[in-house]
């Protein structure tokens, strides 16, 4: 696990790693949008047979992974303005297209980043703050992401820097989307989130369900078949 890091003596998922849980999931041909911030890392975590079709709000659809070093073509970015590769078949098309692809709920899942997410699905990705300086920037293509795919999931740490709780039964930011967050990934596990319930999956390495339940601020239901992670070979 590259870059984890220990809370307390035990070691939490990697970034790297919980990218790698999440794109084992996706099922054969999805149509995938990746938001800014964390959830770029997953595009070099899925495997060529997965036939996975990433797309990007700026119309860039059909991508692969991050490039670095100087063999990038500098016009083809993805939504966080990272150098990404095309592959066989890929288009790029009007910013009005890209958007008119999200609209119509063709993406199968959308993956964001996360500040907060509550048990009724519902969470805060666009401002750290309730305080009056906390005015930069926008919600941008997350409200239209959010309301419109099929599926909403999310990838975070479980804690603050503090150690303050993110999975919650209330926000307390401003909500980016009052519903609609299915699966939450984090550095501490895999969860469900159905019928306003929490419910732990998969718990990482070296973990046990009771001690994710001390760290989650919402009640946590354990799945019957809840297991370890594995990481992806």
């Amino acid at each position: 696990m590259t870059e984890a890091h220990t809370i307390a003596g035990k070691e939490r998922m990697s970034r790297d790693f919980i990218a790698a849980v999440i794109a084992r999931r996706f099922p054969k041909g999805w149509l995938v949008n990746l938001g800014v911030g964390m959830p770029t890392m997953v595009g070099g975590y899925v495997h060529p047979d997965q036939e996975i079709v990433f797309t990007s709000e700026n119309g860039v659809i059909g991508y692969g992974g991050i490039l670095s070093g100087n063999d990038v073509d500098p016009d083809v970015v993805n939504a966080g303005v990272q150098f990404v590769d095309l592959v066989p078949g890929a288009a790029i098309v009007h910013h009005a297209d890209s958007f008119a692809l999200i609209r119509r709920g063709m993406n199968h899942v959308t993956v964001l980043g996360c500040y907060e997410v509550a048990q009724d699905g519902s969470f805060a990705n666009w401002r750290t703050s309730m305080g009056e300086w906390d005015n930069l920037g926008g919600i941008g293509g997350a409200m239209d992401l959010a309301a419109c795919a099929q599926q909403v999931w999310v990838m975070m740490e479980h804690t603050t820097r503090e150690g303050a709780p993110r999975l919650l039964e209330h926000c307390v930011l401003p909500v980016t989307a009052p519903s609609g967050v299915t699966m939450a990934f984090t550095d501490l596990g895999v969860f469900s989130v159905k019928n306003g319930r929490f419910t732990l999956e998969e718990y990482a390495p070296g973990w046990t369900p009771e001690e994710i339940a001390a760290l989650t601020g919402a009640p946590l239901d354990i799945s019957p078949t809840v297991s370890e992670v594995q990481f992806p070979r």
